[in-house]
């Protein structure tokens, strides 16, 4: 007898996605668009005008109540005190043995008052069951309260340089006075939505999160616009890696602690505890064994995922995730290699039994338009 498989998930934009075309593949579950009118076309969309993503997938917490600040203090590497209402934070939580359970981004929603105090935690669709249980677990008897809003809450992206020209016409609020990692509660296209400037693509452009219910409407009025493309899961991968973010399941899982994918910079060892500090801080006392590196391919060899590194004949760490960039015109990727591997010159990928040349770059491989500060 053959085992079935249990049926993906469908976000509120399913048929839509369908009725354009899209190639669908199952993510983490979900039954995703892939790509549309093809990845190299819609990465170029997002890169000189607008693309709009659906991340419906996403999984979203509320934390609220007057403990929710120490709570999630806790079980984040980073250090939400610096932090006030309307800006959002990137960091992790791992186990008590300094392993990334989830990256993820977190949201200063309300005032300051203590009963007024709410954050969103915002998740990896893969690590949605795995974080709930995790939080739930380690929730205290009371001040703090969970709402896992998941399945009522959809998420639309847009991207590129024109993203805020774009969308100005449509929200109520002024998109100018979002900062970067910055929020604002408001509409869109008359729908209530919390609009942050955060995304995954090194271009400057926004995330609204919108009533599950009342998304499409939004995605049909968006996608309509002149200038703006439908973005497939495709091109945002090959737009997350040419701005060298990581990849949970690639440069981050329950094997690799932040500090081995070069995540030192939103993990805060000193003056505070969390789940995972006393490892990480011994850890990084005796040394750490693993960096992340960029590397750019010298010939038209496109690297992949779990490929050798080498270095003066040796293997010194692996490719995390490889891919032909389409404003390069180049072979990149990101790899895992010894920490004590040189800083400058080059490494060989194994691609097909050869040895092909890479050279170290600096991350990002392509600077977009996003904001910085």
């Amino acid at each position: 007898m053959t085992a079935q498989t249990s049926p993906s998930q469908q976000t509120p934009l399913h048929a839509l996605h369908v009725a354009a075309g899209a190639k669908m593949m199952d993510f983490a579950g979900w039954d995703m668009p892939i790509e549309y009118a093809g990845i190299r076309k819609e990465h170029e969309a997002v890169r000189t005008a607008a693309g709009l993503f659906d991340l419906s997938h996403m999984g979203e917490v509320y934390v609220r109540g007057p403990g929710a600040l120490n709570y999630l203090q806790e079980l984040w590497t980073n250090d939400l005190t610096k932090i006030g209402p309307g800006r959002a934070q990137y960091g992790c939580m791992c186990n008590h043995d300094g392993k990334v359970l989830d990256d993820m981004i977190i949201y200063h929603l309300n005032d300051s008052r203590p009963e007024a105090v709410s954050y969103l935690v915002v998740m990896n669709a893969s690590n949605r069951p795995k974080i709930v249980e995790w939080m739930q677990q380690h929730l205290p008897a009371e001040g703090v309260t969970l709402d896992d809003q998941s399945m009522q809450t959809a998420l639309i992206a847009i991207q590129g340089p024109k993203a805020e020209d774009t969308l100005r016409p449509f929200v109520d609020i002024s998109l100018d006075a979002i900062p970067y990692y910055g929020c604002a509660l408001g509409q869109v296209n008359g729908v209530r939505a919390l609009v942050s400037r955060t995304g995954y693509t090194g271009e400057d452009g926004f995330e609204l999160y919108l009533p599950w219910n009342e998304a499409a409407g939004v995605w049909q009025t968006l996608s309509a616009l002149e200038g703006v493309e439908p973005i497939g899961l495709g091109a945002r991968d090959t737009l997350r890696l040419e701005s060298g973010y990581a990849l949970y399941g690639h440069e981050l899982s329950e094997e690799i602690t932040p500090l081995d994918a070069s995540l030192g910079w939103v993990t805060k060892l000193e003056g505070r505890s969390f789940i995972g500090r006393v490892a990480l801080k011994k850890y990084k006392e005796q040394g750490v064994e693993k960096k992340l590196v960029a590397l750019l391919m010298e010939g038209r060899s496109i690297p992949r995922e779990g490929y050798p590194v080498h270095r003066d004949g040796r293997q010194v760490g692996t490719v995390t995730s490889g891919t032909f960039s389409p404003s390069l015109k180049k072979g990149i990727a990101l790899a895992s290699v010894e920490t004590a591997s040189p800083s400058e010159g080059g490494f060989d990928i194994e691609i097909r039994g050869r040895n092909e040349k890479a050279l170290l770059t600096r991350l990002p491989f392509v600077r977009g338009s996003v904001r910085r500060g």
